[in-house]
């Protein structure tokens, strides 16, 4: 492996040593409230799911009205059933630590990691205000109404909210977002994450950012959840590369650094059900460094 494939890596010595004595287990006491916790969330899903059944089943013998009853099923499988039960089962089979995805909050794998920078906040929201980049708007009830007024009428929102995805157990520290001409179902976006106090990338690189950067090419329906969301060009290096060039072309002493093959490339779903494909390189790029509004 040459030298520019191993930029920003660590190199591990491992040494051998004496095997530790095993210690005693000890009985792990789960919390009566996490008990009872699980316990109604399990039954609020079944409750759900055979209110829908019986939505679903009534339809049938009540004429037109069935098509009320109907969009009243969906709500109730996409909305309430669905996300349930997958939070119950990606408890189960989806880890919990770094392995270069995102999450949504129904615990599903969501966008991958593909972008990852060093510097403080302040240098991070001016570059990227330079090259174009509208910070989006938090999720909100009415932040949340204007997307789908904007959706159905094709009117331009560029500071449009994103759906919140969740890294290190926490939704993102904010997104920024491009607008394709004025169609708020077509944009870029990236999410953005601050890394842990002392975390490092697999492989002992240093960084104060994690991103996900992807393309919203339509409005549909979540294969997995049946939801209404965007969905994402399966191409999301594109969008990987977009970022950076972006950001490169306003700030061109911005450096950058490749881990090429951090992870293997891959084809997947996200969380919608959209299939994404990757080489598997992260970009890292190194903000220039300000003193006064250093935050780490």
């Amino acid at each position: 492996m040459d030298t520019a494939r191993r930029a920003g890596t660590a190199r591990y010595d491992v040494t051998m040593c004496a095997a530790p004595k095993p210690r005693p287990r000890k009985g792990r006491r789960v919390p009566l409230s996490a008990v009872f916790d699980q316990f109604f969330f399990i039954y609020a899903a079944l409750a759900a799911g055979w209110l829908a059944w019986l939505l679903l089943t009534e339809t049938f013998s009540i004429g037109w009205f069935g098509i009320l009853f109907f969009v009243a099923f969906w709500v109730l499988l996409a909305y309430l059933l669905l996300p349930r039960l997958h939070r119950i089962l990606t408890t189960i089979y989806v880890p919990d630590y770094f392995i270069g995805r995102t999450r949504t909050s129904d615990g599903l794998l969501g966008d991958p990691i593909n972008i990852a920078l060093r510097g403080d906040e302040a240098a991070l929201h001016a570059i990227l205000t330079d090259a174009g980049w509208t910070r989006a708007d938090p999720v909100t009830l009415r932040s949340s109404w204007g997307i789908i007024v904007s959706t159905v009428t094709r009117r331009s929102y560029d500071r449009a909210p994103v759906s919140p995805l969740f890294l290190f157990g926490r939704m993102q520290d904010f997104a920024y977002q491009q607008e394709v001409e004025g169609n708020p179902a077509k944009r870029h976006h990236v999410r953005f994450w601050r890394t842990p106090d002392g975390w490092l990338l697999p492989g002992g690189s240093r960084v104060d950012w994690l991103a996900a950067g992807t393309f919203d090419r339509a409005v549909g329906f979540s294969l997995f959840t049946l939801q209404i969301t965007h969905r994402i060009d399966a191409d999301t290096d594109i969008e990987r590369d977009h970022v950076v060039a972006s950001v490169r072309a306003a700030h061109p002493e911005v450096e950058l650094i490749t881990l090429h093959d951090f992870s293997t490339g891959y084809h997947s779903r996200n969380g919608g059900g959209d299939s994404i494909r990757t080489d598997g390189d992260l970009p890292i790029i190194v903000l220039p460094r300000n003193e006064a509004h250093d935050v780490r």
